[in-house]
């Protein structure tokens, strides 16, 4: 399960890289696009860095910024999603797999406490 977890959020952080590729000139979108940039690509770089922890305490740490950027990922592609000249389709499918990845993490580390 781990690997598959980096995999997805590896994925995840490359189709947040593709949607920022593909957005339209002008400051809202390189604003508000460089904030999903950041935090998107966290989520990956931080999933990582969890399975590489020396404690349950680090992995739980690193749990838990997984889980609030993959949030306001989500906070972003709302914002973004509300401007005109968007890719909708991709903005509910980066949405979707956001909310996922919030759910399974928030799960493990419910287990990893217990």
């Amino acid at each position: 399960m781990e690997k598959d977890l980096q995999y997805r959020t590896k994925q995840f952080s490359l189709g947040i890289v593709s949607f920022y590729a593909g957005l339209p000139k002008g400051e809202i979108f390189y604003t508000l696009g460089k904030q999903l940039l950041r935090c998107g690509t966290s989520v990956g770089a931080n999933t990582r860095a969890a399975y590489r922890g020396r404690s349950t305490k680090e992995f739980i740490a690193k749990m838990g910024i997984v889980i609030e950027e993959a949030d306001e990922s989500i906070f972003w592609l709302e914002l973004l999603e509300s401007q005109d000249n968007i890719n909708k389709e991709q903005v509910l499918t980066l949405k979707q797999e956001a909310n996922e990845l919030v759910s399974i993490f928030v799960s493990i580390v419910k287990k990893s406490r217990a």
